[in-house]
């Protein structure tokens, strides 16, 4: 048989797993890629974290270069070459070297997309300043990475994921950094008294939070960048890095007549096959399909885009054999400081919006053995889908063992899994790992509770001035620590105190971790009160906030 010959455009992720795995598949196969960049197949996500000095060395970046590509695979790699055209029907690329601007046109017998995304650059006042900077590259690292050398003063305009290790990673170069967020709350991808936890973080590390505010232009004053902000403030600034999102490259493909997606993703079936079936497409310019819920969705992440490039090396050479991408669950974690959060699955805020009938509770424990020393917090949020009781979503925050938990989730949402099955989920224990009883079966305990119609929970505070707020803490520390129009009946001494509530006036109990208001409200429920228990307790309710907070 003829080799066939690929040509794959973007050498990052996406494309790199792809030729690679098509390798291993066929020696023969005349395999090019085309990267736009100076670099091919390095480690996006690590790149923060070389700014900051936590990667110390630049090299373990840049995990293959075009010689070790060549040598090792056998692929033709052409780095600081752009694709500019697609002809379908004559199956060529035009490509032009950047360096001598001549373009020539490459045949291909299959074709695979890989652009990946873009950072977001909004049209602004004085966005040309190069004092300005997104992050995406070796080179882009680079240049903020000499700039952090110099300056002192920093802005971060974003607060996801990439903007969080952006601004944990300049403080520990000892600059000092403020986040800019239009949104209320930072990491919108979580529900907002989980992304709480991260901003007390983020606070009481002294970095600087403006949410809810966003620049709307830019103006070189002497050696100081002035961000002027929506609320009338002034940031001054030695540098600023933009991380409001991203956005898909998928110009190519719409200029050759795919079929994009309504937010411009290159729409692929379940083998990563675009609308012409001889063209492939992967990473984060795709749309795929959505694992949890069923539809469509696209997630920018290392994770989905090496898996998507496997797929599609091995419908090209695996045929019948190879077997379909099941579509994207969105697992995601991000660290800020010492604390680390993530998700997978659904939040709430996109059940709300999806019309969808849920349930959800939020439990508190600990990462690990309480008698053993070392224990730290953890809080984790799960969602199921009222009806059937499948687990749709899981959230957590906390010291150490956030990972552990969101991969045991994202595992259980995968399989589709009940929230009455984690009960009996046998995970790891000993007592410097885990606890017989982990965060996770108590979260499964907790939603079988409710399901059942042990307890009835509220996601807030209650306003309504007829209901009785009882805080069944102990003493010193309700007042350390007080509820807002609470009465403080220690859990302890409740049976001896019914007689201070009002047998026909609604109760909401109260603890720091959710666990003790539960038992409280099971103890009232079967005296004849209406009662319900805060989820979560004070702990994620009650917002600690200092004046730091803006």
């Amino acid at each position: 048989m003829k080799a066939l010959q690929i040509v794959v455009i973007g050498g990052v992720a996406a494309g790199a797993s792809f030729a690679a795995r098509a390798r291993r598949l066929d020696e023969s196969a005349h395999i090019t890629v085309i990267e736009r960049g100076p670099d091919v197949s390095f480690a996006n996500c690590g790149l923060p974290y070389h700014i900051g000095g936590e990667i110390p060395t630049r090299d373990v970046l840049a995990v293959q270069t075009p010689a070790s590509l060549k040598a090792l695979l056998n692929l033709n790699v052409r780095t600081m070459s752009e694709a500019t055209s697609i002809d379908r029907s004559g199956k060529r690329v035009l490509v032009r070297d950047l360096a001598s601007g001549q373009s020539e046109w490459l045949h291909y017998d299959k074709l695979m997309l890989a652009p990946g995304a873009a950072p977001v650059t909004p049209s602004l006042p004085g966005i040309e300043d190069a004092r300005i900077f997104t992050l995406r590259n070796l080179v882009d690292m680079d240049r903020i990475a000499a700039a952090s050398e110099s300056g002192m003063r920093a802005v971060v305009v974003g607060g996801g994921f990439i903007g969080l290790e952006m601004a944990e990673q300049l403080y520990r170069k000892g600059l000092s950094v403020e986040l800019v967020q239009v949104k209320p709350q930072v990491l919108p991808q979580l529900d907002a008294k989980i992304a709480r936890m991260l901003e007390n973080e983020l606070l009481h590390n002294d970095i600087g939070l403006r949410l809810g505010d966003q620049i709307v232009r830019f103006e070189g004053k002497g050696e100081a960048l002035h961000c002027h902000l929506a609320t009338g403030g002034v940031l001054e600034a030695d540098f600023v890095v933009m991380s409001i999102g991203v956005r898909p490259e998928s110009g190519l493909a719409l200029d050759a007549g795919l079929t994009l997606g309504e937010r411009g993703h290159i729409v692929v079936n379940d083998f990563m096959q675009t609308s012409d079936l001889d063209i492939y497409a992967a990473g984060d310019a795709v749309e795929t399909s959505e694992r949890v819920l069923g539809g469509r969705s696209a997630v920018p992440l290392g994770g989905p885009a090496n898996r998507q490039g496997r797929v599609a090396a091995d419908h090209i050479f695996m045929k019948e054999r190879a077997r379909p991408y099941p579509g994207s669950v969105g697992t995601a974690i991000v660290r800020v400081f010492e604390m680390a959060a993530g998700i997978t699955g659904w939040c709430e805020e996109r059940l709300k919006q999806a019309g969808r009938n849920y349930g959800t509770i939020t439990v508190n424990d600990y990462q690990h053995a309480t008698y053993f020393p070392g224990a730290k917090p953890l809080t984790l949020k799960i969602l199921w889908d009222a009806d059937t009781g499948v687990l749709l979503g899981a959230q957590a925050a906390g010291y150490e063992g956030v990972d552990k938990r969101l991969d045991v989730l994202a595992t259980a949402i995968t399989a589709r899994m009940k929230v009455e099955e984690l009960c009996h989920l046998e995970l790891a224990y000993a007592p410097p790992f885990g606890s017989a009883k982990d965060i996770v079966n108590l979260a499964g305990f907790a939603a079988t509770n409710v399901i059942d119609g042990l307890v009835d929970t509220v996601e807030d505070l209650p306003t309504e001035k007829n209901v009785q707020i009882v805080d069944v803490r102990g003493r010193a520390v309700s007042d350390a620590s007080p509820v807002p129009g609470a009465i403080n009946i220690p859990f302890p001494t409740l049976r001896e105190n019914l007689d201070k509530l009002d047998r026909d006036r609604p109760v909401v109990t109260v603890c720091a971790l959710g666990k003790t208001s539960y038992f409280a409200s099971r103890l009232l429920a079967q005296n004849g009160f209406d009662v319900k228990s805060l989820a979560g307790g004070a702990k994620v309710n009650i917002n600690p906030r200092n004046s730091k907070k803006m």
